[in-house]
């Protein structure tokens, strides 16, 4: 069976109760891994809950009890744009995932085996509803914040519409409300390498039979549609590689190697089926589903306010999307900012850019401090 080794900064959430899934099928419990920086106050009002994008883990920073860098480690930790010393983060690996979480390539109990493509249709409203069962867990009434990048900005936005008055504040960072064509349809392509992978056989593949040549093409395509051809131009132009040997039709330039690198550095990362399950999700998420616009979904919703991120370069959640959700909300009365941020690193840009994205977010967390230091809300 696929998994990762929990570190030891990671915690493990066993929760006995039946889960059933939006779409139907039920869980007899959940299995969920989440790590924590910095301590609950007295009142616990200032627990910031992080959900994450589709393939990492719960280790977004690290810590005394695990000191390798984790995958957002600029922004959290004492004195980071995320200030520990005065903040409580929580991060927990989505429901679906293999990185500690159940997912498809948990053990299904009933048999015995890897649950795989036997495990129950995931949306995004799964992920945050097993996500709050973690917060109430540790005992926290009404977050500081919530947020997300990328699937984790949906995650959010599915956990506030759960949760209307279950936050102060809301981060939104490269993502969206739904997913348009264009990313649909490279997530489909992707799903599509990997499934018709003959040794993905339909799901049976194993650490012998693993399906290395789809899941090695997916994230190609992938990488290709995270970054911008601005920063493909200016990091690589049409610079020969030398790290792999020239084959016919392909490995001439570096941007090639570039792109076998980080799919060689994958392969044996992430498991095949929980990705195909979390990339789908993305594709079947609306956050106005059975509404007329997003903001007849979101009108419950009680927020003090609200910061929007985006990037201009951004091909898989473009700034009319950030634009979308900023409007609803300040026509909704949240006092809201929109940041389209100048990155030529496309979307994941907030992954890298240090500059922007710590500047941006870091004055987001400053300001709310001081909303709480001027005693502007209780608890």
């Amino acid at each position: 069976m696929f998994s990762i080794p929990a570190t030891p900064a990671t915690r493990i959430y066993q929760d006995e109760r039946p889960f059933r899934f939006k779409r139907g099928g039920e869980l007899p419990g959940l299995t969920l891994a989440y790590e924590t920086w910095g301590e609950l106050n007295a009142d616990r009002s200032n627990a910031v809950l992080l959900f994450t994008g589709l393939s990492p883990s719960a280790h977004a920073a690290s810590s005394a009890d695990d000191p390798e860098d984790g995958w957002w480690e600029y922004m959290i930790g004492p004195g980071s744009a995320i200030d520990t010393d005065r903040y409580f983060v929580l991060c927990v690996n989505s429901l679906g995932s293999c990185m500690g979480s159940v997912g498809p390539a948990s053990d299904n109990p009933a048999t015995g085996k890897p649950w795989r493509l036997d495990f129950p249709a995931l949306s995004i409203e799964d992920i945050a509803a097993s996500t709050q069962r973690v917060v109430e867990h540790l005992g926290i009434g009404r977050l500081c914040a919530v947020m997300g990048p990328s699937m984790g900005g949906m995650s959010a936005l599915a956990w506030l519409k759960q949760n209307p008055e279950g936050a102060r504040h809301f981060l939104s960072i490269s993502s969206a409300p739904r997913a348009e064509p264009f990313s649909i349809a490279i997530r489909s392509l992707q799903r599509e390498l990997i499934a018709s992978d003959p040794d993905f056989a339909d799901g049976q593949y194993t650490d012998e039979t693993w399906p290395r040549f789809g899941m090695r093409m997916a994230r190609k395509l992938g990488m290709i549609s995270y970054r911008s051809a601005v920063e493909w131009q200016d990091r690589f132009g049409r610079d020969q590689q030398s790290l792999y040997p020239k084959q016919p039709f392909t490995m001439n330039f570096e941007v090639e190697s570039y792109l076998e690198a980080a799919a060689e550095r994958f392969i044996g990362a992430f498991d095949p089926c929980s990705y195909l399950y979390l990339s789908q999700s993305m594709d079947g998420f609306d956050a106005s589903e059975n509404h007329a616009d997003l903001a007849g979904a979101l009108a419950d919703v009680r927020l003090d306010s609200a910061l929007v991120i985006g990037v201009d370069t951004d091909l898989l959640f473009p700034p009319r999307q950030q634009g979308e959700i900023a409007r609803t909300l300040t026509a909704m009365g949240v006092e809201t900012r929109l940041e389209m941020l100048p990155s030529p690193q496309g979307h994941d840009a907030f992954l890298v850019d240090f500059r922007n994205f710590g500047s941006v977010v870091g004055g987001y967390f400053r300001s709310i401090a001081r909303t709480i230091d001027n005693g502007e809300f209780a608890a």
